[in-house]
């Protein structure tokens, strides 16, 4: 977008009046879910995009939605398991089905972010919770080839175009730590790929770093440039699949152009980026980030954009701008209070300089539950604007593999989308975050609780259908102002809570007014001279239209919420 087209866009202006904090005051009375449905969810063409403000829905594929019943049956997958520890039939077509009825774009999704969908161990595992198979994703058996449970290379080829054509970008969430346990179907890789012992204790960055996460997860040896073979059983899998001269022709050119070792972290660095250079793949979810020598992650991240960069030249009808490639990192119990260093005990490490654009805030929930509004937001907006300037934090109030969510019984469901879609930083809704599905399961052992199927039944409730307005609108409202997750933040006046956010960089320009806990019915908000007299704004809650005279405007609605912005 050129500097000349930016200016055109130019000023916009917000104004959210807030949820009560207290989970008694929140929900939305009967009449209010009626007036709620007339409201149409603003879909109006995104301005600019910026990473430091999208909005990214995480989901498992597995447990999303069933696209297509045919792989639901596959690699012999059919020992009984633990509750919800196995298969259920999610799959990518289930994902693109979503994108295609505009579900995401409605929500305000920027960026979707899905398990690993690379081929998992074929065996279960029993830990004490029922036998467990792979359906999270993060068991890897092959780099190279798609599981059949979630899909082929074609669905994700597929659902990669479907979403770029709704100007939603994909996360791939990658795993370059372990490969997958081991059972009598998924033998150990070699001894100059993996260790085996010792386990994690954390005592320190080696004690962290050269060593299993857990018991029987066999540890890739990060740390190792040594040359290897690559082994016998992956050798003998892509011969039996008919494809064993085309990975290795592949993989001859790709140590021959980069001059990387073939050592085992380059070869997974290779098949990871494939996905870049083939597919078009916007950024990475990194796990087990500190398992993992940093330098490692430098040279993932640098090979990744020259992917990126490839793609784009050979694709240049599907380029949707010149962002670059995005890295985010699950740095385990990291929060934003430690800026750019993670401490280890006995060595500091900066992982915003080897790679990481992002790292999850595993920080927010805690933040969320104790701070008030402004707390929060004055918080993270200082440590964003100066010690993490040019970074950023995803937020999130649930996950995969937390136990301890912001709203576990999912009593403060609009209090959860205000405080996470109004917060600096990225924010991450975790499927179902939007629709109260349910974090605790009964009979379920450890994180299975927290990976319940989608619960699309509950649309059917008016209650159900209300707060997903909620999410709706708040979501669609960040996406079309960068400044709410990527501005500076600036208080207004205390009581009545008003702040505003102002995003500026290479002419582009974005003014965002919120204001929290004022009165439902009239409403008076004071402009303080943001923008214009006679200004002609919009509510996009309540779909009222209201000017700007003497730097104020007042607004009628049922909604203790107000989204004004320029009419578009």
């Amino acid at each position: 977008m050129t500097n000349l087209t930016k200016l055109a866009l130019i000023i916009f202006i917000v104004f959210i009046v807030g949820c009560n904090s207290d989970s008694k005051k929140e929900e939305k009375t009967a009449s209010e879910v009626t007036q709620n449905e007339k409201i149409e969810v603003s879909s109006t063409t995104k301005k600019t995009f910026i990473w430091e403000n999208a909005n990214v829905y995480f989901l498992l594929t597995d447990r999303f939605k069933n696209g297509d019943s045919s792989n639901d049956n596959v690699l012999d997958r059919n020992k009984k398991t633990g509750k919800l520890r196995g298969f259920e039939g999610g799959d990518i077509k289930g994902i693109i089905q979503k994108i295609e009825e505009g579900y995401f774009t409605k929500l305000g999704i920027d960026a979707i972010w899905f398990n690993p969908v690379v081929e998992q161990i074929h065996g279960s595992v029993d830990e004490g919770t029922g036998n467990t198979y792979a359906f999270h994703g993060y068991w890897a058996k092959d780099w190279t080839k798609i599981d059949p449970n979630f899909g082929t290379y074609e669905d994700l080829k597929q659902l990669i175009e479907v979403a770029h054509k709704s100007n939603i970008r994909i996360l791939m969430d990658v795993v370059l730590n372990h490969t997958g346990p081991v059972t009598k179907k998924d033998p150990v890789w070699p001894d100059n790929w993996v260790r085996t012992a010792p386990q994690c204790i954390y005592k320190g960055y080696e004690s962290a770093v050269s060593c299993t996460l857990v018991e029987n997860l066999p540890d890739i040896k990060t740390e190792s440039n040594e040359e290897v073979e690559l082994p016998t059983i992956l050798l003998d899998k892509w011969k039996a699949e008919g494809r064993l001269e085309t990975e290795l022709a592949e993989i001859d050119v790709f140590f021959t152009k980069t001059g990387l070792k073939r050592s085992p972290k380059n070869y997974i660095i290779k098949w990871l980026t494939d996905y870049v250079r083939e597919l078009g793949i916007d950024g990475y979810r990194v796990d087990t980030v500190k398992h993992v020598e940093e330098d490692v992650w430098a040279v993932l991240a640098d090979q990744a954009e020259i992917a990126f960069t490839e793609w784009k030249t050979t694709h240049p009808d599907k380029v949707l701008d010149d962002t670059k490639f995005y890295m985010l990192g699950e740095l385990y119990g990291y929060g934003i209070d430690s800026k750019r260093q993670y401490d280890f005990g006995d060595r500091k490490v900066d992982y915003f300089a080897h790679g990481f654009d992002n790292l999850i805030n595993f920080q927010f929930k805690y933040d969320a539950a104790q701070l008030d509004y402004e707390a929060l937001f004055s918080k993270y907006d200082t440590i964003l604007k100066t010690n993490l300037t040019g970074k950023s934090v995803m937020n999130y109030i649930s996950s995969h593999d937390d136990g301890e969510p912001f709203d576990e019984e999912r009593q403060k469901t609009y209090e959860s989308a205000t405080k996470l879609l109004l917060t600096p930083g990225v924010s991450q809704v975790y499927y179902g975050d939007e629709i109260a599905r349910p974090l605790v399961i009964e009979d379920t052992k450890g994180d299975a609780t927290l990976r319940s199927n989608m619960n699309w039944k509950a649309l059917e409730n008016q209650d159900t259908k209300a707060l997903l307005a909620h999410w709706q609108k708040l979501g669609t409202f960040r996406y079309n102002h960068p400044s709410i997750g990527a501005g500076s933040h600036k208080m207004i006046s205390k009581s009545p809570y008003v702040f505003y956010r102002n995003y500026s960089k290479n002419g582009f320009v974005d003014k965002v007014i919120i204001g929290l806990d004022l009165p439902k019915g009239k409403k008076t908000i004071k402009i303080n001279s943001i923008f214009p007299e006679n200004t002609v704004l919009t509510d996009h809650y309540s779909g009222t239209t209201v000017t700007v005279i003497k730097d104020e405007v007042a607004l009628y609605s049922d909604f203790d919420i107000a989204l004004l912005a320029l009419k578009n």
